[in-house]
């Protein structure tokens, strides 16, 4: 089904509370519009085993949807159902590019002493956002007007929004909510002078899959009719990773762009069956490309079915099964230099 009322909200915020005695812990986050008050409530903790959530917060975050995000009004923006598609501004951790699920961490919403754990990692960003009057872009499912006040900080109607994690890959009693292009996340546009410079937090439960059907959202299990399925985990390391890519050749650029993948493994990879996808889907075969341990290989593309858009894009590799195996993204500044190969 996934989320029905999906969207960002664009607002600043105006205080941020640590919750601790609670069985499902949030971060809470007192935000406004410019018209309306809402209450942001970010999972800390999963009501389930293994508790401790998995996140990753970028400090310096680029990525071609943040120039879309500046364009939004403030309030709530919903994103239809045909809109949470690629390249739009829905999130989708696997298939957007945001960041390297593999880097994200386990990290218990409490603990002794001071700046070591998720609740404090996240107050220190809200903070710095009020002292500054930064643009926060919170993405999940609204809920509300309500008819009665807000119970954490008790402004008239309330109203909110959650869900702010990775909203597909889920089981059981969560899997009503899976969906592509609905996942949440916080983004923080921080424009004090002379700094100008985005923080992007993901979060997701360890329960959850990174390898998810493309049209449900749902977990793939590769174990169908055996063992049933170990949740997977984002600590996995790729065989094969995108390196670097030819975005803007010198002149014409058709027949001109390339990618370069690196085998970080010990063993030679078979390139046979896989696949380069961009943000539009199109895609590029690697049959006939193989990879000695350790080894680097440049992959020209013909610009019949793969283009390399200037105004920046998502990269996906995906293995003989269909899964992504590794994703890059870039945007329109590292584009603008011709004949230059940007790095990943």
């Amino acid at each position: 089904m996934g989320l029905k009322d999906y969207g960002v909200l664009k607002c600043h915020a105006i205080a941020g509370i640590m919750e601790l005695d609670n069985d499902s812990p949030h971060y809470q986050v007192h935000v406004n519009d410019g018209n309306f008050d809402y209450r942001i409530a970010i999972n800390v903790r999963s009501v389930q085993q293994p508790y401790d959530l998995l996140y990753l917060i970028d400090s310096n975050f680029e990525h071609y949807i943040t120039q879309k995000l500046k364009t939004l009004d403030f309030g709530f923006n919903k994103i239809e159902v045909s809109q949470r598609q690629a390249g739009g501004i829905a999130l989708d951790y696997i298939r957007g590019n945001l960041f390297k699920v593999n880097q994200m961490k386990a990290l218990p919403y409490s603990l002794p002493g001071e700046n070591n754990d998720l609740n404090e990692f996240i107050d220190l960003y809200i903070q710095r956002a009020i002292a500054t009057k930064a643009e926060i872009y919170a993405f999940g499912e609204p809920w509300g007007p309500e008819e009665k006040a807000d119970k954490i900080f008790d402004f008239k109607p309330g109203r909110g929004i959650h869900d702010i994690h990775m909203n597909q890959g889920s089981s059981g009693k969560f899997q009503k909510d899976n969906g592509i292009y609905q996942d949440g996340g916080l983004l923080i546009h921080y424009k004090s002078a002379p700094q100008d410079y985005w923080v992007a937090a993901f979060f997701a439960f360890q329960s959850q899959s990174f390898h998810t059907d493309d049209n449900t959202g749902n977990p793939i299990d590769k174990n169908v009719g055996s063992e049933p399925k170990i949740p997977d985990t984002p600590s996995v390391k790729p065989q094969v990773r995108i390196i670097a890519a030819l975005l803007n050749p010198s002149g014409e650029d058709v027949g001109k762009e390339s990618i370069t993948l690196i085998n970080s493994s010990p063993n030679k990879v078979d390139l046979t069956g896989w696949a380069i996808v961009n943000q539009l889907k199109q895609k590029a075969s690697l049959d006939g490309f193989n990879i000695e341990p350790g080894a680097a290989v440049r992959v020209p593309l013909s610009g019949k079915d793969v283009q390399l858009s200037n105004k920046g894009g998502t990269l996906s590799l995906l293995n003989q099964e269909g899964i992504k195996v590794d994703g890059v993204s870039y945007t329109q500044k590292d584009t603008q230099e011709e004949g230059w190969t940007t790095l990943f």
